[in-house]
């Protein structure tokens, strides 16, 4: 057998910290190495393959699409870009769309149309700081990157580009005191995902939409994880009972196809004008009908109802976890998008175990697994997952 791993460290630049296993097809939930050793995949590509693994009907919409065309750029109108901008807009509270290719890519946008908006609204030129939560994440662009506020992800890329304030995660009254006149947005996760799978308080969302409404603040919701039923709604912001102004997605919506899009209202959405942000890749016809189809599939098999009810399922299962095994501190999360910090750093060693078998999971700290499975998994693959977990804990306390 070739060895891809090596081929992998003698081509590839070190950014990952891949795990041992070169996978080479999927289906549903599952997935087989080259070896041919079966797994079930409670990642999901980092919460992308919401619908499972290679669904024929989104195969066949990109199949289709590659038969007729594939890239014009965006200097043309393209009939997919225009149903799917059309279908999101009708799903969510938006009234415009703009394409990209990533959730990065999507918060670099939202942050460009937040600081135009500040300008052209107020005619302030000192208005441009945007405000964003400890422990959140919001991609590895630069301007991205800055509004990430974890300090060992900016160390070796400073001078972060200016602008940029953070404040303690659902604490609205160090907000109020960090707010001033050269705040222009506040950027957030509605569920921070990388941070933990942290969840903000009713009362903390409602405080935060009051106060972007007094002070005349932007409010951007960054749902690139927490879209597209991962959290047993559509989007999460459908939890707090309040509606973003400008809101980022992509990881959900075409199952695997590189998207991302901003979404805004039509007041914040027209102060962009032709050559203030464009995109070579964005949108192209290809990506848009996968993501059309996915969206299709998404409404046809009630994934979104299917995720509240198999989450809720799963969490209580690790409540009885937690009473049974010291090793679990806390279990937190909504839908299909799960968290359970450990009250020692043996995270890695857990996904490891698992993963030997035959179980992918992730851990996004040292003492922090995350569950995000496709939202087609049913209580039976939860029970599987749950005799493997059981069995490491087990061992680990």
């Amino acid at each position: 057998m070739k060895d891809y791993i090596k081929d992998e460290q003698n081509y590839i630049m070190h950014t990952y910290g891949r795990l041992p296993v070169v996978f080479e097809k999927g289906d549903g939930f599952k997935l087989w190495d080259i070896y041919g050793k079966e797994y079930l995949d409670f990642a999901s590509g980092l919460g992308v393959i919401n619908i499972g693994h290679i669904r024929p009907e989104v195969a066949k919409a990109v199949c289709e699409q590659a038969k007729k065309l594939i890239h014009v750029s965006n200097l043309f109108y393209t009939i997919p870009q225009i149903e799917l901008a059309k279908k999101l807009t009708e799903i969510s509270f938006a009234d415009k769309c703009f394409f990209a290719n990533s959730g990065a890519e999507a918060n670099e946008g939202a942050i460009k149309l937040a600081r135009k908006y500040a300008k052209i609204k107020f005619k302030d030129e000192n208005r441009y700081e945007i405000i964003s939560a400890y422990k959140g994440f919001h991609g590895r662009t630069l301007a991205a990157l800055a509004a990430t506020a974890q300090p060992d992800k900016q160390k070796y890329f400073k001078p972060m580009p200016a602008g940029f304030k953070y404040v303690e995660y659902n604490n609205s009254e160090e907000l109020k005191k960090v707010v001033d006149e050269k705040t222009c947005a506040i950027i957030i996760e509605p569920i921070q995902g990388e941070g933990g799978v942290n969840i903000g308080s009713d009362d903390y969302f409602k405080e935060l939409r009051s106060l972007c409404d007094e002070k005349k603040i932007l409010l951007i919701f960054d749902e690139v994880q927490t879209g597209f039923g991962r959290t047993g709604k559509m989007f999460a912001y459908e939890h707090f009972g309040i509606v973003p102004d400008i809101m980022t997605i992509a990881k959900g919506l075409a199952n695997g196809m590189p998207i991302g899009v901003i979404l805004a209202k039509e007041e914040v959405a027209e102060v962009f004008e032709p050559g203030d942000h464009a995109t070579t890749f964005g949108g192209g016809p290809l990506v848009c009908s996968a993501a059309l189809a996915t969206l299709g599939v998404l409404e046809k098999d009630e994934l979104v109802k299917n995720s509240q009810e198999v989450g809720e399922y799963f969490k209580n299962k690790l409540f009885e976890f937690q009473k049974k095994f010291d090793l679990i501190k806390e279990v937190r999360g909504k839908g299909l998008m799960i968290g359970v910090e450990l009250n020692k750093k043996a995270a890695k060693d857990i996904v490891l175990k698992c993963l030997d078998k035959g179980l992918v999971i992730n851990n996004v700290a040292s003492d922090i697994l995350r569950f995000i499975p496709p939202l087609c998994i049913s209580k039976n693959e939860v029970d599987t997952a749950l005799k493997i977990l059981e069995t490491i804990f087990e061992e680990e306390q």
